[in-house]
Formats: structure tokens, C-alpha cells, sequence
């Protein structure tokens, strides 16, 4: 072995030879070059509205052109942040086909296309005054990624077996014990940042590793210079804010929705979910909601099937947009997709020719959200019934009032006598509002209103 070394370490000083290990662990070990210029309209994250992208089912090509040919359709709903399902290569050792066991962190999926291709869709997002952000998948690896090789950056059974995620049989749970295998997922994390130019992550299971790792992630991507990152924690715990997350993910609010509408919970539940979700947030640190999204879109239902088709998902899509979160639309929500797109998203695809006045109807309620800092940043105020979604947004002397009946009958509600003083218009006509003392709201009707 030592006469080995000495040959190896002879060869290198007198002919420049580095074994491909070394080689390849020097080229590891240092950044890339930044490749363009660092987006520098990346919006304050009380601002954002969000649009997921999933590639394989977007488009009939089911790649990162197929998504370019579109953005402008995406820009036109008022979207100022993209964000896409994983871009890796997906492990085939156990596999289920699902982008979310990444065989490699530092690659493309082929199905997708090559780097100058995600490239030119980061071009393509900031081109059109938007920011993109890319899913990344901290919690585990496919069991063919090249990691498996270090056993101990995998957490193992007391057989020394390496085990897999949860329940998810199809990946290895990564060991966040180990400083070497933190390390590297970092700089794997600045690699894209770098390389391809984007503006942040959604960080999948979020809730999975240790809040100090993403602690120490978050720390070193945001002193990347002239990069402005937004972070959402696909998890719930406040511990994800203290880490420096923008975002946490609205798990709780969309499974206590889907209550209202099929069991009819009382509405004012929702008044509980926002104190839950917002303990630790601090600084304008948000819930990113949703009525739909790739997970719950292919095991639960589409929005159209959960929340009472066109009139009962819009409804619902207004407390998301106007009360208490940022708004996510999943695609095909926009044209009212009536079916779902079954995991692992290969063979269903969205028809883009469907409900032109959907889209019509969800670019309305993005514009005046938009256009609304009360809406955006003002002081929330509950006045919901067990049938009504209704809330005020204050900011200064300006304010908004926002109903929204969660039912498929016609409800009456009581104006809150203070609000009846207002001189209200409304929000998408600017047409003058008198409000009576006790209003009747026909099935999933929703009013906004505005001083």
C-alpha cells in the first residue's frame, strides 16, 4: 500500500497526474462560477404570489420547454414566483418513479432536458419579472444515488442496515448526525444557486431533517453575494421560522378546509388554524396555502372535486389569496382541471383549452391582490359565522372587507356594526357598496369590498 501511495503521489509531482478520485472530489470541493446575473426583482415575501410547476404533467412534452412555451400564460396571472418540481435524475433501485428520490443532487433529469435548457427557463421566468424556485429533497436519496457509498451519511437499523424514509420504501433516510454529509447538501444547494441562477428552494419534508440544518443552509446560501433567496419549508413547525425560512406550508388549513366544505365544520375554525400556523413567524414570515397542489391533487381530488366545482373552489381560493397566506396555484388549477394528475405524474396531462373564465376568474382575484398592500400586509380581523369567511384587512385609513360564503346554500349574515359606517366600493368594479345591517349571500358567493 505504501509503495502504491508513493507511486500515486511520485506520478502527480512529476507528470501533474491526480487520481480521478482526487480529481474528482477538487472539482467537488469548489464552487462553480456564477452563471448570469443574479435576479434583483426577487419580490419582499409577503408579496409573492406562487405558481407550481410540475413538468410531467404540464405539458404534452412533459419538459423545461414545454413550461418556457407557457410562462407568459403563467406571468399573466399575476404570478411573480415560479415555483418546480424536482429537476434530478430519479433512482431506479426500488424505485416507484417518483421525482422525489433524487439520484443525483448535482444533475438533470434527462426526461427534462439538459442544464442550458433549465437555463433558459430561469432566463425565460426572470426575463418576464418573475423569480423561480426549485424543489429540493433534503429528507432522503434514491437508493442508487451516489451518497449510498458512505454509510454513515444514512441512518442504519441496529443490523447496521441502512433504512428507508417513513414510509416511503423507495428512498434511504439521510443521517443529519453527520457534519460531512451536511456539508456537502449544502454546497449541492449553492451549486444551483450558482450554476443555473436561481432565487431559492421549496425544501420538500421540511419537517424531516434537524431545524439547525436548515439553520446552517439557509445562513450560508443567503451570504452568497447579490442573491436574494425565498425559502419554503414544505413542513409546519415553528422551529422552520427560527431557522429563517420564509415560509411554512399550509397542510393544516388545507385539510381543515376540506371539513368546511364536505362535513360542514364551522368556518371560524379557520381562526384557529392561523394561530397555529403563524407561531414563531416574525419579520412578515408567511403561510404559502393552497386548494390544491401535486400531492393532494393526485390522492385527494381536484379542486373542482373537492370544494364544489367552479363557484365553491374560487370561493375557497379568495380566504387563500385575501386572508391570512401567500396563494399557490398548482397547474391546471387555472383552467379548472376537473380531473386529477395521478402520481407519478406521467400520464395525465393538463388541457389548456378548458374554462377560459376560470382563468379569467383567478386572474381577477390575483390582480386586486396585487394591487392591494392592505390586502398583502394589513392587520387581519375575523367576523367569520359558522357559514362565512369574512375578515377585514387594515392598513392605515385604508381597509378591505372580504365575505365568502363556504356553503352551497344561500346564507344570510350580519353585517358587524362597525363596518357598516365605511363608504365601501367594490373591489373589482369600483362600483359604491351600501351594506344593509344583515346581507344574503347566494351558494359560494364572495364579496370584496373597499374604502
Amino acid at each position: 500500500m505504501k509503495k502504491i501511495i508513493s507511486c500515486i503521489a511520485i506520478s502527480t509531482m512529476l507528470f501533474g497526474i491526480i487520481p480521478a478520485t482526487a480529481m474528482a472530489q477538487t472539482t467537488q470541493d469548489q464552487d462553480p462560477p456564477q452563471y448570469g446575473k443574479p435576479f434583483t426583482m426577487v419580490p419582499d415575501r409577503r408579496d409573492v404570489s406562487m405558481y407550481q410547476v410540475n413538468m410531467r404533467s404540464f405539458s404534452k412534452e412533459g419538459n423545461f420547454k414545454g413550461v418556457i412555451a407557457r410562462l407568459d400564460s403563467i406571468k399573466a396571472l399575476g404570478i411573480n414566483v415560479v415555483y418546480i418540481l424536482p429537476i434530478y435524475p430519479v433512482g431506479v433501485l426500488n424505485a416507484q418513479g417518483s421525482p422525489y428520490a433524487v439520484k443525483d443532487y448535482r444533475q438533470i433529469n434527462t426526461e427534462f432536458g439538459t442544464l442550458d435548457d433549465l437555463r433558459a427557463l430561469v432566463n425565460g421566468v426572470h426575463k418576464r419579472k418573475m423569480a423561480i424556485i426549485i424543489d429540493w429533497v433534503g429528507n432522503h436519496t434514491s437508493w442508487d444515488n451516489p451518497w449510498i457509498v458512505n454509510k454513515d451519511w444514512y441512518e442504519q437499523d441496529s443490523t447496521g442496515n441502512i433504512k428507508h424514509a417513513q414510509t416511503w420504501r423507495d428512498v434511504a433516510q439521510l443521517n443529519f448526525k453527520n457534519n460531512a454529509m451536511r456539508l456537502t447538501m449544502i454546497k449541492d444547494m449553492k451549486y444551483w444557486v450558482l450554476t443555473a441562477n436561481v432565487d431559492g428552494f421549496r425544501c420538500d419534508y421540511a419537517d424531516g431533517p434537524p431545524a439547525d440544518f436548515w439553520k446552517q443552509a439557509i445562513d450560508t446560501l443567503r451570504n452568497i453575494p447579490a442573491h436574494k433567496l425565498l425559502f419554503l419549508a414544505e413542513g409546519t413547525r415553528g422551529e422552520n421560522f427560527n431557522a429563517g425560512f420564509d415560509y411554512n406550508f399550509g397542510f393544516r388549513f388545507f385539510d381543515n378546509l376540506k371539513k368546511i366544505y364536505k362535513d360542514g365544520k364551522s368556518v371560524k375554525s379557520i381562526d384557529t388554524i392561523n394561530i397555529k400556523d403563524y407561531t414563531n413567524a416574525s419579520d412578515g414570515q408567511q403561510m404559502v396555502r393552497y386548494i390544491t397542489n401535486h400531492d393532494v391533487n393526485s390522492s385527494d381530488g381536484s379542486p373542482i372535486q373537492l370544494f364544489g366545482g367552479k363557484k365553491g373552489s374560487m370561493a375557497a381560493f379568495v380566504v387563500v389569496a385575501y386572508m391570512k397566506s401567500v396563494p399557490m396555484i398548482y397547474d391546471g388549477q387555472e383552467v379548472g382541471t376537473p380531473y386529477r394528475l395521478i402520481f407519478p405524474f406521467t400520464k395525465s396531462k393538463v388541457d389548456w383549452t378548458l374554462n377560459p373564465d376560470v382563468t379569467a376568474e383567478y386572474k381577477k382575484v390575483i390582480a386586486f391582490r396585487n394591487g392591494s398592500e392592505t390586502v398583502r400586509r394589513g392587520e387581519l380581523t375575523s367576523y367569520s359565522s359558522d357559514d362565512v369567511c369574512a375578515f377585514t384587512k387594515k392598513l392605515g385609513n385604508k381597509a378591505v372587507f372580504v365575505l365568502s360564503n363556504l356553503r352551497n346554500t344561500t346564507v344570510s349574515y350580519t353585517i358587524p356594526s362597525n363596518l357598516s359606517a365605511y363608504n365601501w366600493t367594490d373591489g373589482f368594479t369600483g362600483n359604491k357598496s351600501k351594506l344593509s345591517s344583515v346581507i344574503t349571500l347566494a351558494p359560494y358567493q364572495y364579496i370584496v369590498l373597499k374604502n
